[in-house]
């Protein structure tokens, strides 16, 4: 199991920048196989999504290094999740920030992220249910991380980071979708990076744009 560990780190993870030895030393020490659904422990360390069921899926883990590098989150922080899932990612957050929010919109799941998060110690995780496809609550975060793909640009979350806070978004359609990082630099200033493609499950109940039909 270490081995295999080690090999996601150094032939997956590494290699697809993220040279962060924060990162990398958190992926050893929070266990990703005791997030993966029962029976399916030898997935877990393989560069593949792995179903959750419910429609949702596991990220590829060099995906979810990869967010942890590009968002710089520090202790002092506060961060939002959308999509729960098995609450892997959302253990990664808690150890690099001061409080995680974390909003699943299928109960089922948040239910057994819940019982995969109670192995472990940790404290400043919050979980919710309900819809947080447009936005959640009324709070600003230093950090937020949506977990499924938005056909445009999650304009109501961009208005809830702090100044100098990131938003990780993949943004757009199948199959053509961009992973960008938006930065709020004053109240209404943001800058948006884009860092590759990539092609997630939407997120539930997403905003869509007005489309032309013939």
């Amino acid at each position: 199991m270490e081995q295999a560990r080690f090999n996601m780190i150094e032939q997956q993870i590494r290699p697809w920048d993220v040279p962060d030895a924060e990162v990398l030393s958190l992926l050893s020490a929070v266990k990703r196989e005791r997030f993966v659904p029962a029976g399916r422990q030898a997935l877990a360390f393989m560069d593949m999504e792995i179903p959750l069921g419910y429609g949702a899926t596991m990220w590829q883990p060099k995906l979810e290094a990869r967010v942890l590098h590009e968002l710089q989150i520090q202790k002092n922080e506060r961060v939002l999740e959308v999509g729960t899932g098995s609450g892997y990612l959302t253990a990664l957050l808690s150890r690099l920030a001061a409080q995680v929010t974390s909003v699943e919109f299928v109960p089922e799941l948040s239910a057994q992220a819940a019982h995969n998060l109670a192995a472990f110690d940790f404290d400043n995780i919050q979980l919710e249910v309900g819809d947080a496809a447009k936005s959640w609550g009324t709070s600003k975060y230093d950090a937020i991380v949506l977990t499924g793909s938005v056909p445009v640009e999650p304009k109501a979350y961009l208005q809830q980071l702090n100044l100098g806070g990131r938003l990780f978004a993949i943004v757009g359609d199948a199959p053509a979708m961009q992973a960008k990082v938006f930065t709020r630099l004053a109240n209404d200033v943001f800058e948006s990076v884009t860092l590759f493609e990539t092609n997630v499950a939407p997120l539930q109940n997403a905003p869509q744009p007005q489309r032309f039909v013939f």
